[in-house]
């Protein structure tokens, strides 16, 4: 033999033997435009080719890159997990096919997660063989394995892996496919989902908010909470929808534990925040009583209770907020009835903390200026009645001005326009704070203002009293409802006197 080819055979053998179960070859290729065997002389190229068994497809239908999983049971240490194919619509409304669970109607899937899951495991391929025909699986973990996946096509076909041990670096794992006795190792990243729980596939929306064109109009919102003397009920304000009765931009308002009207960019959170409500983790699926208790949930520390138009109630429960382990303040959560027990941060679950007074509008008196047909003013030195009516009643315009009504002072005809900038002060009272249950004082009281609202038929008498050096009482049709400053009052009182003297009203206090 030459001595160049025992040199080449010698060099193949060294590489064989350094790819530790690859293979390499040497090709030689004859210099262009020389012959015979004495004078040709060769050049070496060097090809490093890929791992044995590396790219082999583990799981498939035969072959078909094209084949549907119809379903997939997936043991491990945190149990089995059964999943199934199911059509949804997403959110623009279109047919999709997803994964979800098995018992998809209980419980709430991380239909993405799933998804991704199955297409980790359909057409999974190897990085290289390891072992073939092994007959000592315990080697790689496989004799015991950490999990078995076993997918089943739309063809009825079936494959089941068995993972087991990671490799010593950690970045592979080893694997088989049942009815061989050949072991791989598979990317640990592709497969890592595998050996997790249901828990970890279930989606962290305790409930989804809906379109917008089907959202629910939310009839009633009830707040029950172990620190509070009394309920907080909002209910849907049926006049919201009418733009001529005042009020507020709010669709809703609070009835209990005084009624008032609500702050939009205060309140939303706390009416329609349970729809979308996100948990932070999970903490028992498939819950009993035993797991309830232990969270706090037998015995709610809130609980709130929402009712929707489409005849859906929901009630949500949650625990006495606590620390967890990364300084976050949460609390245990669940719906009643539900096989779910979430965990979710305090600011997303703001019913726990909310007080009445933190999203109510600090505006008393929201009625629209022209629906007043009737108004009485009165401090100590005053007592004026106001009587106001339109033009021409048949044609009120839509948005009408002072000049479209008549306003009489005690009998007497009134500037209009001097009118409407005295109930433009009177719109900016302002309450403090809550002052329910508070008895209603004896004396008399420094001013009183009454009006009767001809849109809603309602009358509506405000009594202000005082009550200490800073601060004064107001009395809502014979209830002590709030405090407001004594400085607002006070001017009150001023431009009670100004109204028959044609001075300019005094707009800040």
């Amino acid at each position: 033999m030459k001595k160049q080819a025992k040199g080449i055979i010698a060099l193949s053998a060294v590489l064989a033997a350094m790819l530790g179960g690859g293979y390499a070859y040497m090709k030689l290729t004859p210099e262009e435009g020389k012959g015979g065997n004495n004078n040709t002389n060769s050049t070496m190229e060097l090809i490093a080719t890929q791992a044995v068994g590396q790219g082999t497809v583990l799981v498939s239908d035969n072959g078909d890159e094209n084949a549907v999983v119809k379903s997939a049971v997936i043991k491990n240490s945190e149990g089995v997990l059964n999943i199934v194919m199911k059509e949804i619509r997403n959110d623009e409304g279109e047919t999709v096919t997803v994964y979800t669970f098995e018992n998809g109607d209980d419980i709430n899937a991380d239909t993405s997660k799933l998804t991704s899951l199955i297409n980790d495991g359909n057409g999974l391929q190897a990085k290289e063989l390891i072992a073939e025909g092994c007959d000592d699986l315990s080697k790689y973990g496989l004799d015991s394995p950490a999990a078995e996946v076993e997918l089943t096509y739309e063809s009825g076909n079936k494959v089941k892996l068995y993972l087991g041990d990671d490799t010593p670096s950690g970045d592979a794992t080893y694997c088989m496919v049942d009815g061989k006795k050949d072991v791989y190792i598979v990317s640990a990243g592709t497969i890592e989902d595998f050996k997790k729980g249901q828990k970890d596939f279930i989606s962290k929306v305790m409930l989804a908010k809906p379109e917008n064109n089907e959202y629910p109009i939310i009839k009633s919102l009830r707040i029950q909470r172990g620190d509070m003397d009394e309920d907080m009920l909002i209910e849907y304000d049926d006049a919201s929808s009418d733009k001529k009765s005042g009020g507020t931009s709010a669709s809703h308002k609070l009835v209990s534990p005084v009624e008032s009207y609500l702050a939009v960019e205060k309140s939303t959170d706390i009416t329609t925040g349970m729809f979308g409500l996100t948990a932070s983790g999970i903490d028992a699926v498939d819950c009993n009583d035993e797991d309830i208790k232990k969270a706090g949930l037998d015995a709610p520390f809130c609980t709130v209770t929402m009712d929707c138009d489409d005849g859906n109630t929901y009630k949500l429960l949650l625990s006495e907020p606590f620390t967890d382990d990364n300084g976050n303040k949460c609390s245990n959560a669940m719906f009643e009835g539900g096989k779910v027990i979430f965990i979710v941060p305090v600011d997303n679950a703001k019913w726990l903390t909310v007080n009445p007074i933190d999203i109510v509008t600090r505006l008393l008196i929201t009625n629209y200026v022209w629906n007043i047909t009737e108004m009485s003013v009165k401090d100590a030195d005053e007592d004026i009645m106001f009587i106001i009516s339109p033009k021409d009643k048949d044609n009120i315009p839509d948005s009408p001005k002072s000049s479209d009504f008549i306003v009489k002072k005690n009998g007497e005809d009134f500037d209009s326009e001097r009118y409407r900038l005295f109930y433009s002060f009177l719109t900016g009272t302002n309450a403090e704070e809550f002052a329910v249950g508070v008895p209603v004082p004896d004396g008399e009281p420094m001013a009183v203002l009454q009006y009767y609202d001809d849109h809603t038929k309602t009358s509506t008498t405000y009594e202000f009293y005082d009550d200490s050096l800073m601060r004064s009482l107001i009395v809502i049709n014979g209830e002590s409802k709030y405090y407001c400053t004594k400085s607002y009052v006070n001017t009150l009182i001023e431009n009670i006197k100004r109204i028959g003297t044609g001075e300019d009203y005094i707009k800040n206090w």
